[in-house]
């Protein structure tokens, strides 16, 4: 089963290799997530950890989550996810910290991208956009979007200008750099999805690069 854990973009630096080269790495401080509850196949219908992250005061959750939080009796926490696992090899109140990974680790990234708002072709999908020059009446407009009278309608998915961002992304089989585990700290190679702060998911690569 695989193995994940819950952290915090703190942003892009650089790293020097063996070799004197520079490396673009993504920090993730990973404080230890709590174990709040354990899901078996018998009774949930799968097998699956829920990881706790971000400490919070009670009187910012609500009666029930504060009930559900009390059987692990270690805080209340902003945020819940699941990961898949082998019920047997947990318990609850358990703290899962960075050194479940190693460097060299190939891992799974899920964050929500940065929102910018509504967009033109242009930005959004990359059109070409008309020429600049003087008396032109399309620069960055998108051109037909389709026939006027057979089928005569817009055929749907038609990229067009919208909502560009704060999607769900995965990056996958980004290499682990380095492990800080005194520090609380991954350092990812290359980047991730979302802004500074911004919450991510790190799982075991399910599409190991060869």
């Amino acid at each position: 089963m695989s193995k994940g854990i819950i952290g915090k973009k703190l942003g892009m630096t650089q790293v020097f290799a063996d070799d004197g080269s520079t490396v673009g790495v993504t920090a993730i401080e990973v404080a230890p997530s709590v174990i709040v509850q354990i899901k078996t196949k018998d009774k949930d219908g799968y097998d699956a950890i829920q990881l706790g992250y971000g400490r919070v005061k009670r009187k910012n959750v609500t009666k029930p989550m504060q009930g559900h939080f009390n059987k692990a009796n270690k805080g209340f926490f902003r945020s819940l996810k699941e990961f898949q696992a082998q019920p047997g090899k947990y318990e609850i109140g358990q703290e899962i910290t960075a050194d479940i990974f190693k460097t060299g680790d190939s891992v799974d990234v899920v964050g929500t991208s940065k929102g910018r708002g509504f967009q033109g072709v242009v930005k959004r999908h990359g059109f070409r956009g008309g020429r600049a020059t003087h008396g032109s009446m399309f620069h960055r407009a998108p051109g037909s979007i389709g026939a006027s009278a057979d089928p005569s309608r817009v055929f749907k998915g038609a990229r067009m200008g919208g909502q560009m961002g704060n999607v769900r992304k995965t990056i996958q089989n980004l290499q682990i750099w380095q492990v800080r585990p005194d520090r609380n700290l991954l350092l990812l190679k290359g980047s991730v999805p979302g802004s500074r702060n911004g919450m991510v998911l790190i799982k075991k690569a399910k599409k190991k690069s060869a």
